[in-house]
């Protein structure tokens, strides 16, 4: 072709400068000529005049497979790749497939970053006049399609489509390994993720991946501390929706997963597998340092820190460091004073449950622990293992002043007052004073007459 045209961007070439000017609206997305009646627009006058016969009620051309009808052969050409899947037009960046040269052009688009289409309101560019028409009923509130169902209403034919497999139980795309279905091939495409392992949402703080953006974002409030789901029954804070519902459940008593073996009842099917492994003895986490074994992963997460000493949970007002959230949430009523676990024979509160357990061998005189030296028998583990330094004749707390040694720190405090004088106890009848508050409680049995050894 003498002195032709060449086409910068495609190497399609022309007889005329005219010509070629008209083919470059395909590339830059110019779109001079508009429907009156739905206001979609061409690059070309030909394409504007066929497409208006989609709004006449002139259709001769009908699909064999559907019956659905057309204004033009080439329109009913193109219809018939929705059934045969043939997809002729690719794309030279990526490779992706398209069954219309139309939607090639606008896929092209995502790589070239071209948006000529500007929103008047927000300033958002699109690839396409339609699309702007259909974001601009996000500032209009317009939504023209609305669920025969539900009557729930929404601003695209697409949105409503979705939403009504909700009614439907319509799943149509499987996953080809495990044949779960989805209503949403985008909820399919994520869904792949967990068999290929992909983690394309990296954590800027720690580096961990994610299959999905939610997770990295309900992640990153364990960096932030953010709670923003409170339950509207306890007050207690949580970092995700689906750990709320979770928690619901304890108020509801909702326990639908019934173990077979002992009938104990769970909220999930995932906590009654894990229950299932104390009735097998499965445990599937082994420690890489002491071999240890353990049925839960977040059991054996726990006990790594006893090797890596890290203890991520700081006490906001004494500074102290625990290696758990839990045993940091019973340090904190040492300074709040809460005392929730009350004996039902004196009244006396406790912080720990652990505590009014040891405090209720008082009432029934028991003590289960017996030193194997002497017999001697103690209400609580700690009481005996302070007696067996009798034996053993540690004594790691030495007296600065005389340099006596004491098993016990609070024992070295008690002495020292021998060497200061100070005497906090004092005896409500005479007002004699003690060191020690033993001593106190032998003197008052001066004023009472109480003979306790007979």
């Amino acid at each position: 072709m003498e002195n032709a045209e060449k086409c910068d961007m495609c190497d399609r070439e022309f007889s005329r400068d005219s010509d070629l000017k008209i083919h470059m609206r395909t590339h830059i997305g110019d779109k001079p000529y508009y429907c009156g009646v739905c206001g979609k627009g061409f690059s070309y006058i030909s394409n504007l005049q066929n497409h208006m016969r989609t709004h006449s009620a002139k259709k001769p051309n009908f699909c064999e497979v559907c019956g659905k009808g057309f204004s033009r052969v080439g329109l009913l050409q193109i219809h018939m790749r929705t059934h045969t899947g043939d997809k002729p037009h690719d794309c030279n960046v990526c490779g992706n497939r398209f069954s219309q040269h139309s939607s090639l052009q606008s896929h092209m688009r995502t790589h070239t970053g071209d948006n000529p289409y500007d929103c008047d309101v927000c300033g958002k560019g699109f690839t396409h006049h339609g699309n702007l028409q259909i974001h601009m009923r996000t500032h209009t509130g317009d939504k023209p399609h609305d669920c025969d169902v539900c009557g729930k209403r929404f601003s695209q034919l697409g949105a409503l489509q979705r939403h009504m497999r909700i009614h439907t139980g319509d799943k149509p795309f499987d996953c080809d390994v495990c044949g779960k279905g989805f209503s949403e091939q985008g909820t399919l495409h994520k869904h792949s993720r967990i068999h290929t392992g992909n983690k394309p949402y990296i954590c800027d703080v720690c580096g961990k991946g994610f299959s999905h953006p939610g997770n990295l974002q309900t992640h990153m409030r364990i960096h932030y501390d953010e709670k923003p789901y409170d339950c509207n029954i306890c007050g207690k804070r949580f970092k995700s929706h689906s750990s709320l519902q979770r928690h619901k459940k304890i108020h509801t008593g909702d326990n639908p997963y019934d173990c077979d073996v002992c009938g104990k009842g769970f909220t999930h099917h995932g906590n009654l597998q894990i229950h299932m492994r104390t009735h097998t003895g499965d445990k599937p986490h082994d420690c890489d340092v002491c071999g240890k074994r353990f049925s839960q992963l977040g059991a054996l997460q726990r006990h790594m820190r006893i090797h890596t000493g890290d203890k991520p949970f700081d006490c906001d007002v004494c500074g102290k460091g625990f290696s758990e959230q839990g045993t940091l949430h019973k340090h904190s009523r040492i300074h709040t004073g809460n005392k929730p676990y009350i004996c039902d024979v004196c009244g006396k509160g406790f912080s720990y449950p652990g505590n009014l357990q040891t405090h209720m061998r008082i009432h029934y005189d028991e003590k289960p622990y017996d030193c194997n030296i002497c017999g001697k028998r103690f209400k609580s583990h700690s009481s005996l293992q302070r007696h067996k330094k009798i034996h053993t004749g540690d004594n790691p707390h030495d007296c600065d002043v005389c340099g006596k040694g004491f098993t016990h720190h609070g024992n070295l405090q008690r002495h020292m007052r021998t060497h200061t004088g100070d005497k906090p106890h004092d005896c409500d009848v005479c007002c004699k004073r003690f060191s020690q508050l033993g001593n106190l409680q032998r003197h008052m049995r001066t004023h009472t007459g109480d003979k306790p050894y007979d």
